[in-house]
C-alpha cells in the first residue's frame, strides 16, 4: 500500500474544513453560502460547485487507465462543538454523548465506508486491492461535519426518539494516482441524511447505520459510475 498517502496526517484533512464549509448542508445555511475557491493549494482547479457539492481536478485527470480501487481508512471528524451542543440540550444526565459514544460512532461510520464502498465497487467491477499498480486508484475519503440527530448512547434507562431527519454529513474524497501518488481530484459533498432516507422513525444504532449506508451507498454507485462509464468508453 502506497504509505506516502495513507501516513498523511488527518490534520491535514481537517483543515481542508476551511474549504468544505463554504458549502452547505441544509436549507438555513443557503444564505450564507460563499464562492469557493478556484484552485487549491495544491493546483486542482474547480469543475462544479452547487450549494452542497464542490469538485476540483488536475489538469488533464484522466480516469480510463483505473479498473481497480486501493481504499485508504476512512477518518471521521464531527461537526464542531456538536458534542458539547447535543450534551446541553439533553435533560437526562444517562442520554448525554460520552467521548467514548463519540469514538465508538466515528470508529463505525469508518467500518461502514469501507465496507459499503468495497460492496459496490466490486458489484460494478471495480476489483478492491491494497497494492499500487497503474491501474489502481485511490481512494483517501473522509466524512467531517458529522451531526446525529439521535444518537443510540448506551444508558441503564429504556429511551425511545423518534426522528424525521437522522443527521448530516459531508464526504470529503481525495483520489490519487497509486504509481505516481499524484493527486487527481477532490470531491466534497455535502448530505442531509433526511433527504436521502427521509421518515419518522424510532432511532437506534442498527436505524441510524442504515440510514448512513443508504447515503454512503449513494456515493459509492455515482464514483464507481464514472468509473465505470470511462472505463467502457461510454462516459462523457
Amino acid at each position: 500500500m502506497n504509505k506516502n498517502i495513507e501516513s498523511r496526517p488527518v490534520v491535514r484533512v481537517i483543515a481542508m474544513l476551511l474549504v468544505a464549509t463554504l458549502i452547505s448542508s441544509g436549507p438555513a445555511m443557503a444564505a450564507k453560502k460563499q464562492d469557493p475557491p478556484q484552485t487549491t493549494t495544491d493546483g486542482l482547479n474547480l469543475v462544479k460547485s452547487t450549494d452542497t457539492r464542490v469538485v476540483y481536478l488536475a489538469d488533464g485527470a484522466e480516469f480510463d487507465q483505473y479498473t481497480k480501487v486501493m481504499i485508504i481508512e476512512c477518518a471521521v471528524a464531527f461537526k464542531k462543538n456538536w458534542q458539547r451542543d447535543y450534551n446541553r440540550s439533553t435533560i437526562s444526565l444517562d442520554r448525554r454523548v460520552s467521548d467514548r459514544d463519540v469514538t465508538r460512532i466515528k470508529e463505525g461510520l469508518a467500518a461502514e465506508f469501507k465496507k459499503e464502498f468495497t460492496k459496490v465497487m466490486t458489484e460494478n467491477g471495480h476489483e478492491v486491492v491494497t497494492e499500487p499498480a497503474s491501474d489502481v486508484l485511490i481512494l483517501r475519503p473522509a466524512i467531517i461535519n458529522l451531526v446525529v440527530n439521535a444518537p443510540d448512547i448506551q444508558s441503564a434507562g429504556i429511551t425511545r426518539t423518534f426522528v424525521a431527519d437522522p443527521g448530516q454529513m459531508t464526504l470529503y474524497l481525495e483520489l490519487y494516482d497509486s504509481v505516481s501518488s499524484t493527486k487527481l481530484a477532490l470531491i466534497m459533498d455535502a448530505v442531509d441524511i433526511g433527504r436521502v432516507a427521509p421518515s419518522m422513525s424510532y432511532a437506534n444504532r442498527v436505524t441510524n447505520i442504515a440510514a448512513a449506508d443508504r447515503v454512503l451507498r449513494r456515493w459509492a454507485k455515482e464514483l464507481s459510475g464514472h468509473l465505470g462509464e470511462v472505463s467502457t468508453g461510454s462516459g462523457n
